[in-house]
């Protein structure tokens, strides 16, 4: 399931068409986009996509082909959470290489010598508050100890067991009980 952000609007999928102007392939792109978020200074960064076709890396896999095609990129750099996403077209190799030229084309303003307000990356700033997620925090299937294609039932025994454990009642960290329901809730959906 794609990490899609809070708040970050959905293309409506009737609306998405492969983009004919891009040439690289997804194993290019990815190589591209790793680079690029080393060249950006990057403290921590992780790719969602809608399946678990991924690199160690957290970036797709050349043969990744999830049914939902959004791509999402979280980083922190100098203490500050970002996210881009899109999923404007209908093959995730548009929508990862339009994320890479996003990042590259916003580092790329940061180097002229122009003074502005804010940083070139102002925009993917993620707001600071307690419903939003947290840019490096592990993918909901490592948070509850299953694997990414775990059935419900396997999810659901595996967070009563986590939010047992957790509980700020019990003794447990109210942020790590938070983060536990916030995984459940993205595997399985409803109320936790």
């Amino acid at each position: 399931m794609i990490d899609w952000p809070a708040g970050f609007e959905r293309t409506p999928t009737r609306r998405r068409e492969p983009n004919r102007n891009f040439s690289a392939d997804l194993s290019d792109t990815t190589e591209a986009l790793a680079a690029e978020m080393d060249r950006l200074g990057a403290d921590e960064w992780r790719a969602s996509i809608a399946n678990s076709h991924t690199k160690s890396n957290t970036l797709p896999r050349y043969d990744a082909n999830p049914d939902d095609p959004g791509f999402v990129l979280y980083w922190t750099r100098s203490g500050q959470q970002f996210a881009v996403a899109c999923d404007a077209y209908s093959r995730l190799r548009d929508n990862v290489r339009e994320v890479y030229l996003w990042i590259n084309e916003t580092r790329m303003r940061g180097t002229r010598a122009v003074v502005t307000g804010e940083s070139e990356f102002a925009a993917a700033k993620l707001p600071s508050g307690d419903d939003e997620a947290v840019v490096v925090s592990a993918p909901p299937h490592e948070v509850l100890d299953v694997s990414p294609e775990a059935p419900e039932s396997v999810v659901e025994a595996a967070y009563r067991a986590k939010i047992k454990e957790v509980h700020p009642d019990n003794g447990g960290d109210r942020e790590e009980f938070q983060r536990v329901k916030r995984a459940k809730e993205r595997l399985v959906g409803g109320d936790a």
